[in-house]
């Protein structure tokens, strides 16, 4: 009786932060004190609140981070000084509760669609219908992107579209989990209907708009795609063996709308192709001259003459994204009004100790196409120069060197400049001067040493670019169809004609392929434990890597592509620059350095996870199969069960190889 007394009241807790009552969130809004039938009857309460969402909901840079650009940390692109736990098995364990399982945003725009539409209907909102339309249109994007958000973390979910009144009985039962495809298919029907009221309205780029909602719905599209093909026949899939939906009544005999799981896979392709070809036709590439500002002797280059120098360049650190038609969705930032981050200060650093890997930097190619192990070319890794020499004018402009500078000449400098680049601190662990792999990236610096005053940068974040369409429908058509189709061979030389300097001729680079020498460092060259045997995926893969670099889609290709297996069985070492044995080694005092990184007798590379014999990761990292998805809190089960005790009786069922009791690691 205790034990369910006590339950009770979590319960109460958890609606407060998971369940929530709708009625709240008025005390959220801009009018507090005003009742939900007096709110809502103007295009102007329609944007307040809207507008709110977009803090909560979209992407940003962070306060004092190296923001969106690190946010490849702890895969294969990027790591720091520290590991992620989901690489120790047994680490990573089940929890009573869990901050990620909320529907608090969800809640919070089903509030705002119980309330408009009825009014939209009616006729009862004042204003200009083509704007009371594109706000309803926002919050149907807002409510895709949130359900996205927990898809890629839970897999499947419950899918709710209004708010819930504080009823045990009804949030029980709607806490039942529909199977993953059927969550990513009412994605794509709120992205629908997201397009379908935006379509009408003329708005900056600093709104949401049809494009932003088609880029989306191709990238949901390809990744449900992706996840229902290569984790085919695995508990990770509807009916795959050891389904754990099956064990419920709700989902017993559950059948693809499709008809078949490839059915269903090959839909979510077409869906990705036919979405992403609408943003891609007419997209426009920005030009990357392959030109390093300020870098060569007796060169001028002024602030405003940047873009003129390398637009590419400019466009991930420049205030004003407006005149880059790339950009789809920008987020804006303000000294003035406090709205700031520190991008461009860890960008002129070693980037907030999110260091870039070795394998991230020998994916890249040459400038003749060919990959580092067939190029002539080629110089070597013993310097961060001669890494950079002829190669990918991606890599040439991005990777920092020694001696380069990170500010233009007459340009006032803020506190915490760092004019020159220097010598990576491979031995600091600080994120303020720390560099983890010895490689950092420029991606996110303004050039205008203004910029980092601490704390005060006011670049701007480029949130959705329509690169990533051509690179969606590139790799669904492929998927879908096992050949390229005209339009797939049509944006991948796009993609490599935008790189000044690049050989266009992506089947040279496929041909020179070795995948098993690209999965020393690349861990998309396998799926499913298995190394890839086809060359043209695997550069489908590898272009995507490189042209989408630090901007936050690796861990979620790697998850859908199903390329974390093969640690189960090989743990793999992350490594960085190469330190022992190079020119390299004498830039650093060498009692130091061999008192602070890994051992030469573990690699001539530095390997950051290892420079202690008691590391928790020395022997390499490792995988689990349950790791792909995050383990489904306790709590909920029990509390959504007829006694609030056995979680056997929940409408919730556990992800799979996660137990069932807290505190416990993974089965598999």
């Amino acid at each position: 009786m205790k034990t369910k007394i006590y339950l009770k009241a979590m319960l109460v807790m958890a609606l407060s932060g998971g369940f929530v009552s709708c009625n709240d969130y008025l005390d959220k809004e801009p009018l507090s004190s005003v009742s939900p039938e007096l709110y809502f009857n103007m295009e102007s309460h329609l944007q307040a609140y809207t507008d709110a969402r977009y803090a909560d909901v979209l992407p940003s840079w962070g306060n004092w981070s190296y923001g969106t650009y690190g946010a490849d940390l702890h895969t294969d692109n990027m790591v720091s000084l520290s590991w992620d736990a989901k690489y120790v098995p047994g680490k990573w364990k089940t929890g009573m509760s869990d901050g990620n399982y909320s529907f608090t945003n969800i809640n919070t725009i089903n509030y705002f669609f119980d309330q408009v539409l009825p009014k939209y209907e009616a006729k009862q909102i004042s204003g200009n219908d083509a704007m009371i339309r594109h706000y309803i249109g926002e919050m149907y994007f807002m409510r895709a992107w949130s359900y996205f958000v927990l898809l890629q973390r839970f897999g499947d979910f419950p899918i709710i579209k209004t708010c819930l009144p504080d009823d045990l009985a009804v949030l029980s039962e709607n806490s039942r989990r529909y199977p993953c495809n059927e969550v990513a298919r009412f994605i794509l029907e709120d992205l629908d209907k997201a397009v379908d009221y935006m379509k009408d309205a003329s708005v900056a780029t600093t709104r949401i708009s049809a494009d932003v909602a088609l880029l989306i719905k191709s990238r949901v599209a390809l990744y449900e795609g992706s996840w229902l093909k290569n984790f085919a026949g695995t508990p990770f899939v509807p009916n795959g063996e050891g389904w754990p939906g099956a064990t419920k009544e709700y989902n017993a005999g559950y059948q693809f709308p499709e008809g078949s799981l490839e059915g269903e896979y090959k839909w979510f392709f077409q869906q990705a192709m036919d979405a992403a070809m609408q943003v891609a036709d007419k997209a426009t590439l920005t030009q990357n001259t392959g030109i390093v500002p300020q870098q060569a002797e007796g060169e001028s280059v002024t602030l405003g003459g940047l873009e003129a120098a390398n637009p590419w360049l400019a466009m991930f650190g420049t205030t004003d994204l407006s005149g880059y038609k790339e950009v789809l969705l920008w987020r804006q930032y303000v000294r003035g009004l406090g709205v700031v981050h520190n991008v461009p200060v860890y960008a002129q650093v070693g980037n907030y100790l999110c260091g870039t890997t070795r394998g991230m930097v020998d994916a890249f190619v040459m400038k003749d196409g060919l990959p580092i192990y067939a190029s002539p070319l080629y110089q070597g890794d013993t310097e961060i120069s001669k890494v950079r020499a002829d190669r990918d004018p991606r890599l040439h402009v991005l990777l920092k060197e020694p001696g380069q500078q990170n500010s233009l000449v007459n340009v006032a400098e803020g506190d915490h400049v760092t004019a020159i680049e220097t010598v990576p601190n491979i031995m600091a662990t600080d994120a303020d001067h720390g560099y983890s792999t010895g490689y950092a990236l420029r991606k996110g610096n303004s050039y205008d040493g203004n910029q980092c005053d601490n704390g005060q940068g006011s670049t701007a974040c480029p949130v959705f670019r329509s690169v990533e369409a051509l690179l969606n429908y590139i790799e669904a058509s492929y998927e879908k169809n096992g050949s390229l189709d005209g339009t797939a061979t049509q944006y991948w030389t796009r993609i490599r004609e935008r790189h000044t300097g690049l050989d266009a001729d992506f089947m040279k680079t496929v041909n020179a392929t070795d995948i098993a020498e690209e999965a020393k460092g690349d861990w998309g060259a396998y799926t499913a434990g298995q190394l890839l045997s086809d060359k043209i995926l695997y550069n489908i893969r590898r272009e995507r890597r490189c042209e989408l670099m630090a901007e936050d889609f690796r861990h979620m290709d790697l998850q859908r592509w199903r390329s974390y297996d093969q640690m189960m069985t090989k743990p793999y070492h992350v490594e960085g620059i190469h330190i022992w044995g190079t020119p390299m080694q004498n830039w650093y005092d060498q009692k130091k350095l061999k008192e602070s990184i890994s051992s030469p007798e573990l690699s001539e590379y530095l390997r950051p996870f290892e420079a202690h014999a008691d590391s928790e990761v020395i022997d390499g990292l490792k995988w689990s199969m349950a790791h792909y998805l995050r383990p489904m809190p306790i709590y909920q089960m029990m509390l959504t069960a007829p006694d609030a005790v056995t979680v056997a009786d929940s409408p919730i069922y556990q992800n799979p190889y996660w137990p069932t009791e807290p505190n416990m690691p993974a089965t598999k």
